[in-house]
């Protein structure tokens, strides 16, 4: 076996990570004051890890989507495109509801409990103006600074609408995004090399600070979520592509792979747009222009499970624990909430926290029963977000296929290596050798 580690697979290098990373962290919450430990040196590092994804974050979706606007002139109706697209975002994050609601119905994770000590919550409620204050705000310079990608999304979409629009000399602009598309890629790539140093300080600081014995209060609501998020994997998305997309799930999944495994410890849906992006185009074979489009839109508003599975299950689990009644008009409440509120939330860490805090407020739960699953979050956010990305990469396929896109020999060939950062035909200067595209009317 090679002892020299830097020249061992990618993957291999985040499980050897993780495993060090859990070791590392049960020593210290055995031998007492992990937390503490954790806070002063497991946390900065995986916070600088997490900053150089986020730093990146609105630059990249922004010259993605305008860049990805005007691409789709290549590949058919643009209309009919975002129109299947958003239609399946809609019918997956349903189907996730649904299993959420079910899989807590199932297994009561809200009864029988004692009293929880919960860390403070601070929590106010989301308003639907608030969800279209995001969607359309007033400066865009402020969305971009605080971090509001759903309003860089509505707006990049506007920006590469008119650029479109205004014929070639919107293209010339169009080429020089590009190219600062491709810069910030190459940036994000080099960030990702560090995933195997950044994972083992982010589970290490988990580990050390709650330890299992911490989860024994919530083990049923935490275990409902990875049943009901194992559900989705195992039966939700496999019969759609197996049904819609014709393709088999097992190579839809071995495609998938290292976009899954980069989520599961990023626990970013943003963070892992890159590989999801090349898993989409050299792996699942979905045509580039279309799959520069939709990975970018549904890592800002497509979560299956921190926006569906995650606060139908805790909407659940905070009726049971506080005694509140649900009946079939709440149950309805909670799933158009779950669907719609993902509108509300973004793809760095931490968006199911919106996503509950909307849910509980339209059926009327307290929401300072959130303080009691602020513990675990972390624990059950690496689910949420697999899920999420896996959502993200399912509904590329499905549309491809329904309007002939999907290349199958790539689909169903040998997966290329995509650690290695953009391929050549994504490298700066590149992007400008292909022919113009006609101006639109």
């Amino acid at each position: 076996m090679n002892l020299r580690v830097w020249k061992w697979q990618f993957w291999q290098q985040i499980v050897l990570a993780l495993v060090l990373g859990v070791a590392v962290g049960a020593l210290l919450n055995n031998l007492g004051d992990g937390a503490t430990f954790a806070e002063d040196w497991l946390d900065p590092f995986g916070s600088v890890y997490t900053s150089l994804l986020k730093v990146v974050v609105v630059p990249l979706v922004f010259t993605a989507i305008v860049v990805s606007i005007g691409r789709l002139r290549d590949v058919g109706n643009v209309a009919r495109l975002t129109a299947k697209t958003l239609g399946w975002f809609v019918v997956t994050s349903a189907i996730a509801t649904a299993i959420g609601l079910a899989v807590a119905l199932i297994i009561d994770p809200g009864e029988g409990l004692g009293k929880l000590a919960s860390e403070t919550a601070e929590t106010e409620p989301v308003t639907w103006t608030q969800i279209l204050q995001n969607l359309f705000p007033s400066n865009i310079v402020n969305a971009m600074a605080e971090g509001n990608v759903l309003g860089v999304v509505t707006f990049a979409a506007l920006f590469g609408a008119a650029l479109v629009a205004i014929g070639e000399r919107g293209q010339r602009l169009t080429d020089l995004i590009d190219d600062v598309y491709q810069v910030m890629q190459k940036i994000v790539w080099w960030v990702v090399r560090l995933t195997p140093i950044g994972s083992f300080f982010l589970i290490g600081s988990v580990v050390a600070t709650y330890g299992p014995s911490s989860l024994q209060p919530l083990a049923k609501f935490t275990g409902a979520i990875y049943l009901a998020v194992a559900v989705m994997l195992i039966v939700g998305y496999p019969t759609l592509l197996r049904v819609f997309g014709r393709v088999s799930p097992l190579k839809f999944y071995r495609n998938s792979w290292p976009a899954l495994e980069f989520a599961f410890v990023s626990s970013s849906s943003l963070a892992t747009l890159p590989i999801a992006q090349k898993v989409s185009i050299e792996r699942n074979g979905v045509r580039r222009e279309y799959a520069n489009f939709a990975q970018p839109l549904g890592a800002t508003i497509k979560f299956d499970g921190c926006g569906a599975i995650y606060p139908a299950v805790a909407a659940v689990f905070v009726a049971q624990y506080t005694g509140a009644h649900l009946g079939f008009a709440e149950y309805a409440l909670i799933a158009l909430a779950a669907i719609i509120g993902q509108l509300g939330t973004g793809g760095t860490p931490g968006p199911a926290l919106v996503a509950l805090t909307l849910t509980l407020t339209t059926v009327g739960l307290p929401l300072q029963a959130i303080g009691y699953l602020i513990a675990i979050d972390k624990v059950i956010d690496m689910a949420r977000t697999t899920l999420n990305v896996a959502g993200q990469l399912t509904v590329p396929v499905l549309v491809a296929r329904s309007e002939g896109q999907l290349d199958e020999g790539v689909f169903n060939g040998t997966p290329p290596d995509i650690t290695g950062g953009p391929t050549a035909a994504e490298e700066p200067g590149t992007a400008k050798t292909r022919e113009p595209a006609p101006a639109s009317a």
